[in-house]
């Protein structure tokens, strides 16, 4: 590189360490990984042409225009690129704090969408349990379904009717977790557990599940009441201030020091909260002691399959004698490594078949908040998978998170497929209780 640092330091991107774009090797193995490079054919949709553009940028060569921002945009951040670069290129270290620099530059005010709901309500659990309460009246009367076949939901603004075809079925709500829950048996582990906000207002039942099955491997669950998002939503959307704050209230929350691990059950999730000590080193205001604080709390987050495999899970021994296939969360499999361990799980259950599916690691097109600002090819993403779900001729597919689920139940219905939608935790919590899940076909 032959301008100065000085020559950069108002450009977008210039703040990023410039070796993490000389790593790219521009060898391409990555665009047969990359879902919108699938899609499209177009290179600058691809990893090997958004690092370029990313670079460009930061070289001088190229301007922030709206082309190039459109094609970064697209971007689902999935990380598929990561596990198959050779080179080892850490493009979620590229492509996030470049979009938090692009948000910046924009000096855009936030849309009433995102000032309403992606910031306002997503982020909290007990926000979205009252805003989900008119809708989960609709569906135990059942006037969802008149709803749905006159189609009001058209007549609302086009984020807004997506939100509501992405609702899935909601279950009734349960009671509130304690804050200390006991272990069954000897004590082999003290555990925290992350509740999450869409997580815990839509799939609370999955959050109850987890405990249960934490429990059961004879862990003590530590679920404090201070916890908050952990800060994905705002960090992905360039809002870099806000998911500090979130990962300040998380390190408070937890006495981390005194658990032996943090699990969650969302993969999106997961991957914000191990990446807390990478962000608290890029990005400038924090003081050492707090960086400190972020690597030690990524340190401990597990997700809950991870956590049970290094752990040595209890054999279950209730049958679920079910057809499913299994579809691999990108930010679970790709962000985080975490491949074999659900299926290692899922293997112990009693007369489950797991059928493989194609393209399993391929983005279903959820990636958060992915499919309601970039709809389009969200739903040429959701359509790819449901083919593709659709031919293993399943009773369910198995996905460890909650985005994931968003998506696939939308896509399922849209194509008129009854097959159910479950977290692999569920089913293991199940078969521990000797419960039959009551699924579709």
């Amino acid at each position: 590189m032959t301008e100065s640092t000085t020559d950069h330091e108002k450009r977008v991107g210039s703040d990023i360490d410039y070796g993490r774009f000389l790593d790219c090797v521009h060898c391409g193995l990555c665009t047969s990984a990359c879902p919108t490079y699938l899609e499209t054919g177009d290179e600058n949709d691809g990893p090997r042409g958004r690092i370029y553009l990313m670079r460009s940028v930061v070289d001088g060569r190229m301007e922030l225009t709206d082309t190039v921002r459109g094609h970064l945009d697209l971007c689902l951040d999935c990380r598929s690129c990561e596990t198959a670069c050779p080179s080892g290129v850490q493009y979620g270290r590229l492509i996030e704090p470049f979009r938090v620099d692009m948000q910046a530059e924009s000096k855009q005010k936030a849309s009433w969408f995102d000032r309403l709901f992606l910031y306002g309500l997503f982020p909290y659990a007990n926000r979205m349990k009252v805003a989900l309460w008119p809708a989960r009246l609709m569906q135990q009367l059942k006037l969802d379904a008149v709803a749905n076949r006159l189609k009001i939901h058209r007549l609302l603004p086009e984020k807004l009717s997506r939100m509501y075809e992405q609702l899935p079925r909601l279950k009734r709500g349960s009671a509130r977790l304690g804050e200390v829950l006991p272990s069954i048996g000897p004590k082999r582990a003290r555990v925290g557990l992350i509740t999450g906000c869409v997580g815990e207002a839509m799939f609370g039942h999955t959050n109850r599940a987890t405990a249960r099955v934490l429990q059961q491997n004879g862990c003590e669950v530590v679920v404090p009441r201070r916890q908050a998002c952990c800060g994905a939503i705002h960090y992905h959307n360039g809002s870099i201030q806000p998911a500090l704050e979130f990962a300040k209230r998380n390190l408070n929350a937890f006495d981390f020091e005194d658990l032996d691990a943090i699990v969650i059950n969302v993969a999106g999730c997961g991957s914000m909260l191990k990446d807390y000590g990478h962000i608290g080193e890029e990005f400038p205001g924090l003081d050492e002691a707090t960086r400190e604080r972020l690597k030690r709390f990524a340190s401990k987050v597990k997700d809950i399959s991870e956590f049970l495999v290094e752990l040595g899970p209890v054999v279950p021994s209730g049958s679920i004698p079910f057809r499913a296939t299994y579809h691999d969360a990108c930010h679970l499999c790709h962000a985080q490594g975490v491949r074999s361990q659900p299926r290692e799980l899922l293997g112990l259950i009693p007369d489950l078949e797991l059928v493989p599916l194609a393209e399993s690691d391929i983005c279903c097109g959820a990636a958060g908040s992915y499919n309601l600002t970039q709809p389009e090819m969200a739903d040429r993403l959701g359509d790819r998978k449901i083919a593709n779900i659709a031919d293993t001729e399943c009773q369910a597919v198995i996905t460890g998170n909650a985005g994931c689920q968003l998506q696939l139940e939308a896509g399922l219905r849209r194509h008129g497929n009854p097959m159910a939608v479950i977290h692999p935790i569920e089913l293991l919590d199940m078969s521990y209780r000797n419960e039959t899940p009551k699924l579709s076909k």
